[in-house]
């Protein structure tokens, strides 16, 4: 795992400025502690910092083909390096290291821009081609891995695996997206390929992106896609079979590595099948790590336990307390932009934990898109069956005024918060599934910003990231369209991009077995019924693992990897909490209606309502405007923050 860098010039062939260049190169150190080099010629420059997992003693990058012509920085791993390597050296190339890195280099002289449909695994990286004068970018088909391009005033193209090496380039401007602003304030994270800053973008998964000396506009090119086309009719039990076999070859395909190697087990359904798989795969014991917690609501740890033992592991556990809301700041500038999934507190702790004795670990997410595992998706359904009953002519008013009248009642089980189910009832069908994922509705972001931002959107609403998304669906079951939704936006913008930053800045990689594409490509063509069958989510995965699994792992009603944070913010962390959302750095952006969050934290902590996921989100922005958006300039913060 590393971090790579890339300046190009796209107005001529100006020299690079090496200084700038290492500077952001050495930005992302935490994430290639190993080595690090920069390569320059006139227009183009490119940095690389290394974390060794394959050929340790002769990897080194940026790496170059055999006349250097073709240079590459890259961060990731390609599983079928070996097979691709026999294939091009049969085609006449020839190689110099054993590292998969240079597979890259020879891939795209023999087969250009679609050498990224070769390749399996989990990538972002620069390739130069001096010949043809491109600059080619690519990222994996999942999002596994990050990659942040930016096009600056001067005419250069800068790109990083991380955005803190976007910023720290002297000419990067920092106004603030106000899209980026409301789709962060009801996702809890800003989806992909916006970013907090207008200046700069994620290059979306699977996307390629050509870059040339004079060029004007970029346009990424999508590469891949889940395709949803189902397979041929199969009974259960070759199902169950097909599945298994599958599993275990994506579980073997990821366990290749030079350097000591383990993995994440939460006691879920997920990291348990891996384990699973993986102790039946390896020699030595499996070593697993998992985060328990004080408050026994949340504490899933003797789960992880019942599966450790099972398979002998070497297991390690460490808990978290309610001190571990410190690492707020330290979170902050891990992610670089405004980030709320509080279970980034445990990542990172179980990615520390996990450092002290691996390099390499095995976590099971992407099961819960894949396979429909998600509470979720159940009551999605379950509206949807609601809302076929009803013209939307009769279910948009009806529904709209019962959930106007209806009171909240956060306190109260699911099944018994009519009023979200009616508001629900009175949507469409994105706008439902909008409402179900979304930390705030559109309501509560109307009250929580002043009306010169709610200007500033000219009309923009995060459901548009939805809305997009699902007319590019290529499938129209309800089931499959919001897995779909998910993966392009909750399992890349969240989970996945907590994942990398919270491992990174331990030096760990963290591989997805379940995220693998050919697992991913066939999953997707199962029927829909095999994955969320009679309100059972993963039904055929935890059918096909009742051999390597207790019932008590697979069918116990799911956790989740969370906090409490509602009880944190009402007890010991009451005041920290009022102190910074009611505090000058807040108040002086002109974003936010203070008002309305004196009254939500009065709420909150008096216990009349749950405003814990809005209270987190705002704490999280708090802090990136700290220690992120003007740093060591913080005493400028009243000049601005730069919202345009």
């Amino acid at each position: 795992m590393c971090g790579i860098v890339g300046l190009f010039d796209m107005r001529g062939k100006n020299e690079i400025d090496r200084q700038q260049l290492g500077r952001m190169n050495q930005t992302q150190l935490h994430r290639g502690p190993d080595e690090g080099e920069i390569y320059t010629e006139p227009g183009v420059g490119l940095g690389h910092r290394r974390l060794s997992i394959m050929d340790v003693s002769t990897g080194q990058q940026p790496l170059f083909n055999e006349d250097a012509s073709v240079v590459v920085v890259f961060n990731g791993e390609i599983y079928n390096f070996r097979e691709l390597k026999e294939e091009l050296l049969l085609l006449g190339h020839r190689f110099r290291t054993h590292s998969d890195t240079e597979v890259i280099v020879h891939a795209w002289e023999e087969w250009g821009e679609h050498c990224v449909d070769y390749f399996r695994g989990m990538f972002a990286f620069g390739l130069w081609d001096r010949n043809q004068e491109i600059l080619f970018l690519a990222r994996d088909r999942l999002g596994i891995k990050p990659l942040y391009y930016a096009v600056l005033e001067n005419g250069l193209f800068i790109f990083s695996s991380e955005l803190k090496a976007l910023l720290a380039h002297s000419d990067f401007d920092r106004t603030m997206d106000p899209y980026a602003i409301e789709d962060y304030f009801a996702y809890g994270y800003i989806p992909e390929p916006r970013t907090v800053f207008k200046q700069a973008l994620k290059l979306s998964p699977a996307h390629t992106l050509k870059v040339k000396c004079g060029q004007v506009l970029l346009k990424p090119h999508q590469y891949w896609d889940v395709p949803f086309v189902l397979h041929d009719s199969m009974a259960v039990e070759e199902v169950q079979e097909e599945l298994t076999i599958r599993l275990r070859e994506a579980v073997n395909l990821h366990l290749m590595t030079e350097v000591p190697l383990g993995a994440f087990l939460s006691g879920g359904v997920d990291s348990s099948a891996v384990v699973a798989m993986m102790s039946g795969l390896m020699k030595e014991p499996v070593n697993t790590c998992s985060i328990s917690f004080g408050d026994p609501a949340f504490n899933e740890s003797r789960y992880a336990q019942m599966v450790a033992d099972r398979y002998h592991t070497r297991h390690h556990m460490e808990q978290v307390e309610q001190d571990d809301f410190d690492l707020i700041d330290k979170l902050a500038s891990i992610y670089d932009e405004p980030f709320a999934d509080s279970s980034a507190i445990p990542t990172y702790r179980v990615c520390k934990l996990a450092r002290e004795r691996v390099t390499v670990v095995l976590s099971g997410d992407g099961g819960d898109e894949n396979l429909a595992g998600y509470r979720r998706y159940r009551w999605h359904l379950y509206e949807e069956h609601l809302r076929s009953l009803l013209s939307s002519g009769i279910r948009k008013p009806l529904f709209g005024l019962l959930g106007n009248i209806y009171p909240k009642a956060d306190w109260a089980p699911r099944a018994f918060r009519a009023k979200a189910t009616f508001e629900a009832l009175a949507r469409d069908s994105v706008e439902g599934y909008f409402h179900s994922v979304s930390i705030t509705g559109d309501k509560m972001r109307q009250r929580l910003f002043t009306n010169s931002f709610k200007h500033s959107l000219q009309g923009y609403q995060a459901i548009m990231v939805l809305r997009d998304y699902a007319n590019k669906c290529p499938t129209q079951d309800p089931l499959s369209r919001v897995q779909y939704l998910d993966m392009k936006t909750y399992l890349v913008g969240d989970i996945l991009t907590k994942v990398d930053r919270a491992s990174m800045a331990h030096a760990l990689e963290v591989r997805v077995p379940l995220l693998d594409h050919k697992l991913v490509e066939w999953i997707s063509g199962l029927p829909p019924a095999l994955k969320l069958n009679g309100g059972e989510g993963k039904y055929i995965f935890k059918k096909a693992l009742e051999p390597y699994l207790p019932n008590d792992i697979l069918y116990r009603d799911k956790m989740g990897f969370s906090v409490p944070l509602a009880s944190w913010f009402r007890g010991a962390l009451s005041q920290r909490v009022r102190k910074a959302i009611l505090g000058p750095v807040l108040t002086e952006t002109g974003i936010f209606n203070m008002i309305f969050l004196e009254e939500m934290l009065d709420q909150h902590q008096s216990g009349r309502r749950d405003y814990s996921a809005l209270l987190w989100a705002l704490l999280m922005f708090e802090s990136f405007l700290r220690n992120v958006l003007y740093g060591d300039n913080m005493l400028d913060y009243g000049k601005g923050f730069g919202v345009a």
